[in-house]
């Protein structure tokens, strides 16, 4: 009857449900695993009879991606993250370099660069979000390598190779 967005632990406190025996939670698929996880322990302890998923629904490309900029940027005096404004796993990207105290910056491609950026910059991290195409990312990589004679490294912290079969509908056809 009524859908709420919980967007932080913090909303959860002042959550206002009519009738506690109804209640169940969903969550979006580009959160990471750990503020998914946040949010749904204070939902628990709140409401401890709240119905929950089936499945996990959290994106494993996203957690691994967050994992990624947390430890990466680290290295980085600039990090440029590809996605979408109005894209949350990108805008997280983006925040969790900030909170590591690397200027962050975010793209829809090469265009949206300035070189006023790069001041005294001699490495950036380059990411990308959930629906960013690779394309895209590829793009900015050949642009910085243009542009400023970047040397591109291309790192990995965890090996995906999360395989989904097709459909029934269309692996009998």
């Amino acid at each position: 009857e009524a859908i709420v967005l919980v967007e932080s632990p913090e909303d959860v406190e002042d959550l206002q449900v009519a009738d506690e025996s109804k209640l169940a939670y969903l969550t979006q698929t580009t959160l990471s695993v750990d503020d998914a996880n946040r949010i749904i322990s204070k939902l628990k302890e709140r409401f401890p009879q709240i119905a929950s998923p089936s499945k996990d629904d959290i994106c494993y490309a996203t957690q691994n991606r967050q994992e990624a900029v947390a430890k990466l940027c680290l290295e980085a005096q600039l990090t440029l993250v590809l996605g979408s404004q109005n894209s949350s796993n990108s805008q997280r990207l983006a925040e969790l370099s900030r909170e590591k105290g690397v200027p962050a910056f975010l793209i829809d491609g090469p265009q949206d660069i300035q070189a006023s950026w790069f001041g005294n910059v001699d490495s950036v991290l380059v990411t990308a979000g959930a629906s960013a195409p690779e394309v895209v990312v590829e793009e900015v990589l050949d642009y910085l390598r243009d542009q400023y004679d970047a040397t591109v490294e291309v790192r990995s912290l965890r090996e995906e190779n999360v395989s989904f079969p097709l459909p029934k509908e269309l692996r009998s056809a």
